[in-house]
């Protein structure tokens, strides 16, 4: 396949003529419906005392020095030799008090800034996979040509609000820097915020001080203005290993978000009852939440969820099930019991971007809108259970994302939308494709579907008769054409080589 034409600097032409790709306009997506309440405010609680007694009388295994010695001097019960650190419902209620209820990540473009917290929803790239899937070029290892191209889609579709972590691994690259190359796509390829790995503290700076440059300010001044933020995933059931707790507090320490999201399978890392899953995730999150607030009260923090089931016959995850969208749900309940921005994803196990992959990725979707989610990550491109970033998926996910986000427009009803003059003026048995009020809103009437094709069957077959998954490949090759370079000011990129440079080699020295 030839590489598509990157636009950049004087070449730039304008992506939003007739024939480019139609997509909703940039706005901060708000939810404007009461969440669901899934579980009753007694059960709620009970979830609550379920975890504070996992913490008080079961302990939590933290595998860092570090995070041992804060947990000590804020008075927790800690065993140095088992590693075992146990809380005190105390200890819990005065970091929750400390913890922000809302805030924001500004990047190097602060018309990109993002609002997590309270009723807003942003979604991101998929995140992590060892590999990258499409239909012309099949399967593959994760590459940093494969990598810059996903950045290039998220920032060319403006519902995907920031990028998640390294949306493909790109093997080729050394393991120990690699990180840095990703940065630095993520910061010259678009102008959004960014999630950097926090596997140790290294990387997790790394991507700190990166963001910093990008932005012309010292690591100080980005302290009380966060740019960036990270997953510490918990080893659940009930570890927290060395190199989360280390990037957990250099995240912290800096000023940075953190989303603590225990990774519960129920059935194998948790109880396979949703509600013994809960208690579990409930538990290992207010652990994470407490740490970040001993390291630095105020601490921007998330709580994340991500709970769902195993096949029980050959214990595969899955993703998208009834089980994993009520989880969506309950654990959006959970984290508004603690008044802390809420993190949730809408998965797939489908190993193909096919009606499977849909319909999982839609019913766990509904769970993440529905139990108010402020952060939906891997919203789009996620395939194979997480193990593969797929340009067709990440179309389609984006096509979910435009219809959801059309779906939270409320309803207006004024004299204009009533259309009672309309109604009059046309007669019965009549009908209003001509009427003045459709003409004057014909163009916008309604959601103008990238994706789908609402030809009759006979136009469909003369046009090759191709299915969505067909079309999305059509969609993401047209987007890498029309995509536009964000420009980043030489004496930052400048500034950001000679960081990536002085790295590698420190990196290459020994170094974390």
């Amino acid at each position: 396949m030839s590489e598509p034409r990157r636009k950049r600097g004087a070449e730039r032409t304008s992506n939003r003529g007739p024939s480019a790709i139609p997509q909703l306009p940039p706005a901060r997506v708000r939810n404007p419906y009461p969440p669901m309440q899934l579980l009753s405010a007694d059960q709620i609680e009970a979830i609550h005392e379920a975890s504070l007694h996992i913490l008080e009388n079961f302990g939590i295994e933290v595998m860092s020095s570090k995070a041992l010695s804060l947990f000590e001097q804020a008075g927790a019960k800690v065993d140095h030799a088992t590693q075992t650190v146990w809380l005190d419902r105390g200890l819990v209620a005065e970091a929750l008090k400390a913890a922000p209820a809302e805030y924001t990540l500004t990047p190097r473009n602060p018309d990109r800034t993002v609002h997590l917290g309270g009723n807003t929803l942003n979604f991101t790239l998929v995140a992590g996979p060892p590999n990258v899937h499409d239909m012309e070029r099949g399967r593959r290892a994760g590459n940093i040509g494969d990598y810059a191209d996903f950045i290039r889609l998220a920032q060319h579709f403006n519902c995907i609000t920031m990028i998640g972590n390294q949306v493909c691994a790109p093997v080729e690259l050394p393991a120990n820097n690699r990180h840095l190359d990703t940065y630095r796509a993520n910061l010259t390829l678009s102008d959004k915020s960014f999630h950097c790995s926090a596997i140790g503290a290294g990387r997790a700076l790394d991507g700190i001080e990166m963001m910093a440059i990008s932005r012309g300010l010292t690591l100080d001044q980005m302290r009380d203005d966060p740019g960036v933020t990270t997953i510490i995933s918990v080893n659940s059931p009930r570890r927290f290993d060395d190199m989360m707790s280390d990037g957990l507090i250099a995240m912290a320490e800096h000023g940075q978000s953190v989303a603590i999201t225990p990774f519960t399978l129920m059935g194998a890392m948790s109880p396979v009852t949703l509600a013994g899953a809960l208690a579990q995730q409930n538990a290992e999150a207010l652990f994470g939440i407490v740490l970040t607030q001993l390291v630095r009260p105020g601490a921007p923090v998330m709580y994340g969820a991500f709970t769902s089931n195993v096949d029980m016959r050959s214990g595969a995850p899955a993703f998208g099930t009834p089980e994993n969208t009520k989880a969506n749900i309950a654990s959006g309940q959970l984290a508004r019991r603690y008044n802390l921005p809420y993190r949730t994803t809408p998965g797939s196990a489908s190993n193909a971007a096919d009606a499977q992959g849909a319909y999982e990725t839609s019913m766990a979707l509904w769970g993440a809108v529905l139990g108010h989610g402020n952060l939906v990550y891997h919203a789009a491109g996620w395939q194979e259970g997480g193990l593969t970033a797929s340009f067709e998926k990440f179309i389609i996910d984006v096509e979910l994302i435009q219809h959801m986000m059309e779906f939270l427009k409320p309803i207006e009803v004024n004299e204009g939308e009533l259309a009672l003059d309309a109604l009059g003026r046309v007669p019965t048995g009549g009908h209003f494709f001509g009427d003045a009020h459709t003409l004057e809103r014909y163009s916008t009437a309604f959601y103008q579907p990238m994706l789908s094709n609402w030809q009759n069957y006979e136009a469909w077959v003369e046009a090759g008769s191709l299915d969505a998954t067909a079309r999305a490949t059509k969609v993401w090759k047209k987007a890498l054409e029309e995509y536009e370079e964000p420009v980043l000011e030489p004496d930052r990129l400048e500034a950001l080589d000679a960081y990536v440079a002085k790295r590698k080699e420190a990196i290459g020295s020994g170094e974390p």
